[in-house]
């Protein structure tokens, strides 16, 4: 299946925060910029940090929903890695002292739609996830 990369933009507070949370800590090559933006490749997708002066530097839900017991906030945005890929970014946050919102675990297990997940906040208190399908197959499946 081929995927069309998606594009996204979102405040952030400090744009070397953002560069260094999206750049250093996810690995996202940076593209272009100016003074006030820049984008990143997110996993093949484009996303863009936008300079918000005005926003808080804490991570912040304004709005949580339950998703099998966990309180998973929205907004939030992310991607899907493969397994391997997903372990491997889950062993460097954990080593960086990231403060998951949703620490890395496995969800709806060993239901169609099972898969490992982790939520965190950039430093502009943005949420994301970030999951892994052990058959990526089931992705959509119901």
């Amino acid at each position: 299946m081929t995927i069309n990369p998606f594009h996204l933009a979102f405040p952030v507070h400090d744009l070397a925060a953002a560069r260094a949370f999206y750049g250093g800590l996810l690995g996202c090559a940076e593209g272009r910029s100016a003074a006030d933006w820049v984008d990143f490749d997110f996993f093949g997708h484009q996303i863009v940090a936008h300079l918000d002066p005005g926003r808080a530097a804490a991570p912040r839900a304004e709005h949580h929903s339950v998703v099998d017991g966990h309180d998973v906030p929205v907004p939030h945005f992310g991607v899907v890695l493969e397994w391997a890929a997903w372990q491997r970014l889950a062993e460097r946050l954990a080593a960086a002292g990231t403060a998951f919102i949703i620490p890395p675990a496995i969800r709806f297990a060993g239901e169609i739609g099972e898969q490992a997940t982790m939520f965190f906040a950039d430093p502009s208190g943005n949420a994301l996830e970030f999951k892994a399908m052990r058959d990526p197959a089931l992705l959509f499946a119901r």
